[in-house]
């Protein structure tokens, strides 16, 4: 765990500690990079019997390859890229199946040691919404399989269990073990019921979608739900068996994400004499609720006083490119902006009904789209900002209110899915229910004018994610899951007598 937040850098090291878990190594001196942290927690031994695996991540739609941010890159890619890398520095290997989605594409990618991305040929070579991609999950499946027979003749072992990611890569692994005789859990990363609870008739995906869900929980070995609510709403909406779920959440990289000083953190991005600065980062999609974001700033101002800054992380590549809705901010490390968002993108419509809204609203000039960004840039983007803020219609778990607290910023976010779970109201921030720009504005009003309050609820962000969210725990989790199915697997069925 880093720490060069100015918050935490005016006590000693042995001070700065203190904040952080007793389990978390001893804090670094201000600027410097810890080593990797010693195996207290025991994720060493792979599972608890102390087994390596073969393991196949399927994950239909979502790349661990992909640039994060584009229009399907979101919370998915993250987490099946984070857990693989755990999984093998652990000391599996892992192989990731996923959709070909360009042409020229390696099939065989070895990406980090003991983790392979196979780019599967199921469709046309470029990109498909993944509310399309369903006719192709037959020729997936049968790819996979013949893959599978082939690699054993030169791996020596088959997979021991494959991790379905998303209800298509559930049918995948179901085929599988129907054909292979391999075991799977699945993680659904969304249900379709919720999400057409949340968008009505703007829920794009088949309506088959329920049905197979369905299926997939009556057929898979675990199901591994991301949070208490994702648990709640498969019993509830789907009838699955409670001893069938087990709850695994997603995570953060603590080499990746940690807390900067502020001042420094807008110099790299060309901001150094920026007012109070929120920050809102995902894909640009109806659903994120960006628009409630905007609105909030607009009445902050309004009702509050209180002028503010928006910085708008995410979009499609072709889409947001830097720039502003009015105005420009700098990029990276002290470069100026980019071109303004050409509109290109496949997320073009929503950006740009965001950027009239903020027109609209007489705020365009606050209001920065800065595109899509690469992974190292974020923290810059989280040590920026006073407070981040997500509200989301619905979000089935929500990695980046997660990010935010490993970054030592007080969370602002919608009162929906896995952000109830990870965010602590009244503690590391505030939950306000979706949809509702005046209670979000209020909440940022109330950390704008104490900023005593907003340091000691990113702190204590910091320790909660620390405790819970780091990859690290969430990998071991993962495993002792596999190791449950394996094992129950393995065990001897009971002679019944006459």
């Amino acid at each position: 765990m880093k720490i060069d937040d100015p918050a935490l850098a005016a006590h000693s090291p042995a001070a700065v500690s203190t904040l952080l878990p007793a389990a978390l190594p001893t804090v670094p001196p201000i600027g410097t990079k810890n080593a990797a942290p010693a195996p207290a927690d025991g994720l060493e031994a792979p599972d608890a019997l102390g087994t390596r695996r073969r393991i196949a991540l399927v994950s239909d739609h979502a790349s661990p390859l992909a640039a994060p941010g584009s229009i399907d890159c979101g919370g998915q890619n993250v987490y099946v890229a984070q857990l693989a890398r755990e999984l093998a520095r652990a000391g599996h290997r892992v192989d990731v199946f996923t959709r070909r989605d360009a042409i020229g594409q390696k099939q065989v990618v070895q990406w980090h040691d003991g983790v392979r991305v196979i780019n599967v040929p199921a469709g046309p070579a470029h990109y498909v919404p993944k509310e399309q991609m369903l006719p192709y999950t037959e020729a997936f499946a049968r790819f996979v399989t013949r893959f599978i027979k082939r690699d054993a003749r030169h791996q020596g072992a088959p997979y021991d269990i494959v991790h379905a990611n998303f209800f298509m890569s559930g049918m995948v692994a179901r085929h599988l073990k129907q054909t292979l005789g391999i075991p799977f859990v699945i993680t659904f990363h969304a249900l379709g019921q919720v999400r057409r609870l949340a968008q009505g008739a703007a829920d794009a995906f088949p309506p088959a979608r329920v049905r197979i869900e369905h299926a997939l929980m009556q057929d898979a070995d675990r199901i591994i739900a991301e949070c208490g609510q994702d648990r709640q709403d498969m019993e509830r909406l789907y009838g699955a068996s409670p001893a069938r779920i087990a709850v695994v959440p997603c995570g953060f990289d603590p080499d990746e994400l940690w807390p900067m000083e502020r001042p420094a953190a807008r110099s790299l991005l060309g901001i150094e004499r920026a007012p109070f600065t929120v920050l809102q980062l995902g894909r640009i999609v109806p659903r994120k609720g960006v628009d409630t974001v905007i609105e909030a700033i607009a009445l902050l101002r309004a009702h509050h006083g209180i002028d503010a800054r928006l910085l708008v992380v995410g979009g499609d590549a072709g889409g947001a490119g830097g720039g502003a809705a009015g105005g420009a901010v700098g990029r990276g490390a002290g470069k100026p902006a980019g071109a303004r968002p050409s509109g290109s993108g496949r997320d073009a419509p929503e950006l740009a009904r965001l950027q009239c809204l903020a027109r609209h609203l007489g705020i365009a000039p606050d209001v920065h789209f800065v595109g899509q960004q690469p992974r190292d840039a974020l923290r810059h983007y989280y040590g920026a900002a006073d407070v981040f803020v997500t509200t989301p219609w619905y979000e089935p778990f929500g990695i980046t209110p997660v990010e935010a607290m490993a970054c030592a910023r007080p969370v602002i976010g919608a009162e929906v899915g896995g952000i109830k779970s990870t965010v602590v109201d009244g503690s590391t921030g505030y939950l306000v229910p979706s949809r509702d720009p005046q209670a979000v504005a209020a909440r940022l009003a109330t950390l704008q004018r104490n900023p005593g309050l907003a340091r000691a609820m990113g702190e204590a962000g910091l320790r909660r994610a620390g405790q819970h969210y780091t990859w690290r725990i969430v990998a071991r989790q993962a495993a002792a899951v596999y190791a449950d199915v394996l094992a129950e697997a393995r065990a001897p069925i009971p002679m019944t007598h006459p």
